[in-house]
């Protein structure tokens, strides 16, 4: 790869790792976070201060509930559920953050089960991109993600639904790696790869393979697999269902 090459590739991770294929912000593993606009119209949610949310979202307090915070909007508690992929007799979490706002004509709401905008993390959200053992655990400060054991070759799979933001080589610790979008605030990342199945811009759906296990500086067969939450790294067992993968 010329330098002209990684320079571009490291740009666009950069900017991609902001979470956004269509419009976010996220940290990248590789560097700071920063702001990556896509050709999606969503609401941009995380360029506001801390603890404040973007016009049109709002963050839930302790004793809210679906139907108090559509009565406090004026808004039906079946369209706040539609509009963020929620089931219509969904709980909400403190500190979660809605949208309370119809969206832009021509973005459509994510669908119920999905990850949506401002999710916390739930169990079985996630599916596993790869079927074999945790060789390296998540270690809040120290690592970004897990390192998940496979055999060369095999199928690495999109773990939810969403839009490629990056496929291809610019990180050398990563190896060939694919970075995907799944709503405004949540991303995943599959490094270590042997060969990328997709490229920048694809729409996948959950299960799809995306590309095949490659192996690391040992020769082990594995993947790198990391997801980051509003721009932070966060353990993906607590997104994954707990039957291993």
């Amino acid at each position: 790869m010329t330098k002209k090459s990684q320079r571009a590739a490291l740009q666009v991770l950069i900017a991609v790792s902001v979470v956004a294929a269509l419009s976010g912000c996220m940290t990248t593993p590789w560097g700071e976070s920063s702001s990556y606009n896509g050709a999606s119209g969503s609401y941009q949610t995380n360029n506001v201060p801390t603890g404040q949310v973007a016009a049109g979202y709002y963050r839930v307090n302790p004793g809210d509930t679906l139907p108090s915070i559509a009565a406090a909007y004026g808004q039906r508690p079946q369209d706040l559920a539609r509009w963020n992929g929620l089931q219509p007799n969904a709980s909400v979490t403190v500190g979660q953050v809605l949208r309370v706002a119809p969206p832009p004509a021509g973005v459509a709401p994510p669908e119920p089960g999905g990850p949506v905008a401002g999710a916390v993390a739930q169990q079985g959200v996630l599916m596993w991109p790869l079927r074999g053992p945790v060789l390296k655990p998540f270690v809040p400060g120290s690592s970004k993600g897990i390192v998940i054991g496979g055999r060369i070759g095999d199928p690495v799979k999109a773990a939810a639904a969403g839009r490629v933001v990056y496929a291809g080589t610019g990180i050398e610790a990563y190896g060939p790696l694919i970075i995907i979008k799944h709503s405004d605030t949540l991303i995943t990342a599959y490094g270590q790869n042997s060969t990328l199945l997709v490229k920048e811009g694809d729409a996948v759906t959950q299960g799809q393979v995306i590309g095949a296990v490659g192996a690391d500086s040992r020769g082990v067969g594995s993947i790198q697999f990391e997801v980051r939450q509003d721009g932070h790294p966060v353990d993906p067992l607590t997104w994954l269902p707990k039957s291993g993968g």
